[in-house]
């Protein structure tokens, strides 16, 4: 694969939209709404307070991608990003695709003072945990709750 990693911009909003739909059915079994996900995306690459998509490409054509959100912890008076909507087609698992996408945000982490670290949450079954803890994260003693609106 000769891949590449780059921030995605409105003109993604298609391609990124069609993955989280994507992920949602086969992660969980949920059918998401596509008109509520693309709006969603489009407000993320409209705003990017809201959270930041990085598309790993291969000759053009993207084959992965990951959302970074924040989360400021008092605890350590920094920012905690999120990695949400971790998504590689499906031809192209295993094929190191989500590595240079992590390594991506990792240096673009780094190169800010006020970043403290990584969080993700998964579905307990989601096969890529052998490629999160390959890359040196961890699992941690938290249990995510959530109610929804």
């Amino acid at each position: 694969m000769n891949l590449s990693i780059r921030k995605a911009v409105l003109a993604d909003l298609d391609v990124v939209a069609r993955f989280n739909i994507a992920l949602a059915l086969e992660s969980e079994n949920l059918q998401l709404d596509p008109a509520v996900v693309r709006l969603g995306v489009e407000a993320v690459l409209r705003d990017a307070t809201k959270g930041s998509y990085f598309l790993a490409e291969d000759d053009g054509k993207v084959v992965g991608q990951l959302l970074i959100t924040t989360e400021w912890s008092d605890w350590r008076n920094g920012i905690f990003w999120w990695i949400q909507s971790v998504y590689v087609l499906p031809e192209c698992r295993s094929r190191g695709v989500f590595k240079p996408l992590y390594a991506h945000v990792t240096k673009t982490a780094h190169a800010q003072k006020n970043v403290r670290g990584f969080r993700l949450y998964m579905e307990e079954h989601n096969p890529a945990r052998k490629t999160y803890e390959n890359l040196g994260i961890k699992q941690t003693y938290y249990q995510v709750f959530e109610a929804v609106f």
